[in-house]
């Protein structure tokens, strides 16, 4: 059974910092793309950044220069640091997990970031 848990949502200022987790089980992590995205109200689930297996990164043009995505295989987890936060930040953040494109595979429950001004 594949499970995706993420973890390290919350409240913080704008201009603050928070770290996303997300520890997979179930999937052979270091095969697997990851993937972080978020959707805010109203919205549609948008991709914030990306890690291949082999560790290349994309992020998306809003989130360039403050946020950063990591992996490490030997504790199955993928993180998201996320700086200068911005109150357009606030979203229902999720990771997926997929063989090419992680959107295509896995997704985990979802972990509210909320920013205040």
């Amino acid at each position: 059974q594949v499970q995706l848990v993420e973890s390290g949502g919350g409240l913080v200022q704008a201009g603050g910092s928070l770290r996303l987790s997300c520890a997979a089980s179930g999937i052979i992590f270091r095969l697997n793309a990851m993937g972080w995205y978020r959707q805010a109200p109203g919205k549609q689930r948008e991709l914030v950044a990306a890690i291949s297996s082999e560790g290349s990164t994309n992020y998306a043009d809003s989130v360039k220069g403050r946020f950063t995505i990591s992996r490490d295989n030997a504790k199955n987890t993928v993180y998201l640091q996320m700086n200068s936060l911005k109150p357009e930040d606030t979203a229902v953040y999720y990771c997926a997990a997929g063989s090419y494109l992680p959107s295509k595979g896995y997704w985990g429950q979802g972990t509210q970031v909320t920013v205040s001004s």
